[in-house]
């Protein structure tokens, strides 16, 4: 029978160890826990922006995204993209 990897092993790479103390001091920073850290690290890319309603609820949305891996045993971190409005930035007609 193959050994399964711990879950976290690939998030054990940014925040285990004495090499990694910075990090760990940035994530604590913003709330993070030991737990938290202990835990799966899963990304959530957000093109959340306030300016477009097309994109307006999904600060929303990723706050239930954010709960569901909560749920799962997993830490979320959400993460912002680049957010463009064809309807904002079209160029005027001459």
């Amino acid at each position: 029978m193959t050994e399964m990897p711990p879950l976290n092993a690939r998030s054990r790479a940014l925040t285990q160890g004495p090499s990694r103390a910075g990090a760990r001091a940035m994530f604590k920073a913003v709330g993070f826990t030991d737990e938290d850290l202990s835990k799966p690290l899963i990304g959530i890319a957000n093109t959340w922006i306030e300016t477009m309603p097309c994109g307006f609820h999904l600060r929303d949305l990723a706050a239930s995204v954010k709960a569901g891996v909560r749920a799962a045993g997993g830490t979320p971190m959400e993460f912002n993209t680049i957010a463009i409005s064809d309807g904002i930035t079209m160029a005027p007609k001459a």
